[in-house]
């Protein structure tokens, strides 16, 4: 992939040179794209997909401004 490079004019510098885009353009092809539940047998695998991507939520290993590190 050829990568798009231009030259742009900065206060105080001379031109310099931009990197554009980086990726490549598509969308998901064939009937199963987005069809996640299909593709999980069990239930079990089902929650830990979704534990996973709610991370934020689930997660017993972190410490964040909702949570203590030693329970009141």
């Amino acid at each position: 992939m050829k990568h798009e490079i231009s030259k742009k004019g900065t206060p105080g510098l001379e031109k310099v040179e931009v990197l554009g885009a980086t990726f490549e353009e598509g969308k998901p092809e064939g009937e199963d794209a987005g069809k996640w539940r299909y593709k999980l047998r069990s239930r079990d695998e089902k929650l830990k997909y979704l534990e996973s991507g709610e991370r934020y939520w689930y997660g017993k290993e972190w410490f964040g401004s909702e949570k203590r590190k030693n329970p009141a």
